[in-house]
């Protein structure tokens, strides 16, 4: 083909993709009267568990703060009491916040979380007008409680020490409701639908990861043995002691 005709068809050829979009039928969702379900592991706003006994899963170790790329996370932890206990083990998230201005819905904070408290809804419309209205509170964020469960502060049902309670999440016991207006993928019309609830639809979180975790009878999983750990030559891979204070001050002083 000669180049004159190639300089003329290149142009045509890189709108190809374009011409053919041209003539398609575009597809249009009367939102916000019309809601398509999100994908089952979609990324909406965040949810604070409960266990069944209806002590919270958070248990203050800001993880979830420190994994976040926005710094949009704030939480203060405080330890449980015999008089006042709101989580299994010694700490409890007292003040837990979620900046929307700031987060991104990236998910690190969920994968941080050591104890499954912090898991993401299907629910997309966090929009507002007001600012302050997009900081989420701890009250905002942890899921209701059901019939069964107990309002904390109140002892441990499910076990003598947080352990118990760390078995059944391995075991794979069920997150519990969703939070307040969480009424499935794709919308918030009415009130909160629970996941334990008769024909409440699937959403990503409400399953505990089912891991088979062996139980040696003394609160932990069987682990193969590899031996003794050999010991290690600090002049065979290289490293040097550092060099203590005075010996800093006297090099700069040379």
């Amino acid at each position: 083909m000669p180049d004159w005709l190639n300089d003329i068809l290149n142009p045509v050829k890189g709108f190809g993709v374009t011409f053919t979009e041209m003539f398609r039928k575009v597809e249009t969702v009367q939102y916000p009267e019309e809601k398509r379900p999100t994908a089952p592991r979609f990324h909406g706003h965040h949810q604070l568990n409960r266990w069944p006994d209806g002590l919270e899963k958070c248990i203050g170790c800001e993880l979830c703060a420190w994994a976040c790329p926005a710094d949009a996370i704030y939480v203060e932890g405080r330890d449980n009491t015999a008089e006042a206990r709101f989580s299994p083990g010694e700490r409890y998230g007292a003040v837990y916040q979620i900046n929307y201005l700031r987060c991104i819905l990236c998910g690190m904070c969920i994968e941080a979380c050591p104890t499954r408290a912090l898991t993401m809804t299907n629910e997309y419309e966090i929009a507002d007008d007001n600012r302050e209205s997009l900081i989420w509170t701890k009250e905002q964020l942890l899921a209701p409680l059901l019939a069964s469960m107990e309002a904390p502060p109140h002892a441990m049902r499910l076990g003598n020490d947080e352990k118990d309670y760390y078995r059944l999440g391995a075991a794979g016991v069920v997150a519990g409701p969703r939070a307040p207006g969480m009424s499935g993928p794709g919308g918030s019309a009415g009130p909160a639908v629970f996941a334990g609830a008769e024909g409440a639809p699937a959403t990503a979180g409400a399953q505990e990861v089912d891991v088979k975790v062996a139980d040696d009878s003394a609160g932990q999983a069987d682990m193969p043995d590899f031996g003794e750990e050999p010991p290690v030559d600090p002049l065979a891979t290289g490293s040097r002691e550092a060099p203590s204070r005075g010996d800093a001050r006297g090099s700069d002083s040379a």
